[in-house]
């Protein structure tokens, strides 16, 4: 039977943290096997817990910022008239004086398995705070829900650094929470005083649907397991003004803008054959974000076989192949991104310019994907050493 970090923490290693103070960085999606949110669960009589805040990363603690790059406001607990703080807003980092009132952090997110994914770097954040002023931090594991064993994509240049991609890691990185702590605070050097509470149950080969858990969108904009399936590919035309499907109900599924063709876009697409992977051509109307109630034309990406399919590749293929397509209509966008003013936001999202620069000068991708499996299989010697779970 699985078993969340969560799970397990209530089920009996609460018991090592009671007469700590507890600031709890969580959001929606952190909830018990009986769909009980930790606020909740944490805050029983029985546990004898000391929690005195709650800290909230990007789309806020409950979730209901439905765009990327809205900040949240701190409030009160209505429930249990705690303060909440958010860690997207003027600062993404806890504040000394919040730090100063804690023993230790304790950390309940789910990530969806890709580098360009905020929560990963609002624990970062966390625990170097922690390190600062000589506190805890403990960290409730989930699972990777595109599983643990793929990884794909280049790794994140050291020029490229932002709050989408504080660390040199791939694309889809294959690994949880609790791993990816491990691996920042050893080999990226935060170092300090670390415990990873871990699953039960779980095995690298999983996705999201093997466990029998419902699905909480850990973001608005991943509202179901294939959303985070394609993200890895997909959420590079966030950098672009090509629609990711943001404002439709198949956001990173359905890509388009009202300057494509559909047919003739699938057709390119699917002379490929690019494995695990269909593209229907479609005709879809965002109600905000890019092209807010205008037509766009595009393709649904349809998984075929999951195991097979590389979404990072996937994407940066149509990527190109729209650009080339389209050199009247397609455009980079321009900054700001994620607290950026200057870099241009699709080199902050591939972590590297070489992507944007070979597509500009019609080189074609052959050298990017090159160097990318270089970087990935020097990556995947580097995780090893961090994997908590062996199968």
């Amino acid at each position: 039977m699985f078993e969340s970090g969560l799970d397990v923490f209530l089920k009996q290693d609460y018991k090592k943290y009671r007469g700590l103070r507890l600031g709890v960085l969580c959001n929606q999606a952190s909830v018990d096997k009986n769909l009980i949110h930790i606020s909740q669960a944490l805050l029983q009589k029985k546990f004898k817990l000391q929690v005195t805040c709650f800290f909230g990363p990007q789309h806020g603690i409950r979730g209901e910022k439905q765009d990327n790059m809205i900040e949240s406001e701190g409030f009160v607990d209505p429930v249990s008239q705690l303060p909440v703080i958010s860690l997207y807003a003027k600062s993404r980092e806890p504040s000394d004086d919040a730090v100063k009132k804690l023993d230790a952090f304790l950390i309940d997110l789910q990530d969806i398995g890709t580098r360009i994914y905020t929560f990963m770097y609002t624990m970062a954040n966390c625990m170097r705070a922690a390190k600062k002023f000589g506190k805890k931090v403990i960290v409730l594991d989930r699972p990777n829900p595109i599983n643990g064993v793929n990884i794909e994509g280049n790794v994140l240049e050291s020029g490229f650094i932002s709050f989408v991609g504080q660390f040199p890691i791939c694309v889809r990185h294959g690994m949880t929470m609790g791993e990816l702590a491990l691996l920042f605070n050893d080999a990226f050097g935060i170092g300090y005083d670390l415990e990873v509470v871990r699953m039960r149950g779980w095995k690298r080969k999983f996705y999201a649907d093997d466990l029998k858990r419902n699905w909480i969108p850990p973001s608005p904009n991943i509202p179901s397991l294939l959303s985070a399936i394609f993200f890895p590919g997909c959420v590079l035309f966030e950098g672009t003004n090509v629609s990711e499907g943001r404002g439709t109900t198949r956001p990173f599924e359905w890509i388009g803008a009202p300057f494509i063709n559909p047919d003739k876009l699938a057709g390119e697409m699917s002379s490929m054959k690019l494995p695990g992977v269909y593209f229907r051509p479609i005709y879809f109307q965002p109600t905000y974000q890019k092209w807010a109630g205008e037509v766009c034309g595009g393709v649904h990406l349809h998984v075929t076989n999951r195991r097979r399919f590389n979404s990072f590749n996937a994407g940066v293929r149509l990527l190109a192949k729209i650009a080339e397509m389209y050199p009247d209509g397609f455009r980079w966008k321009n900054p700001p991104y994620e607290y950026e003013h200057d870099r241009m936001p699709i080199d902050l999202i591939a972590g590297t310019s070489k992507l944007r620069e070979d597509i500009e000068q019609g080189k074609g991708i052959e050298s990017f994907e090159r160097i990318a499996e270089e970087q990935l299989r020097a990556f995947r010697k580097l995780r090893a050493d961090f994997l908590i779970y062996k199968q």
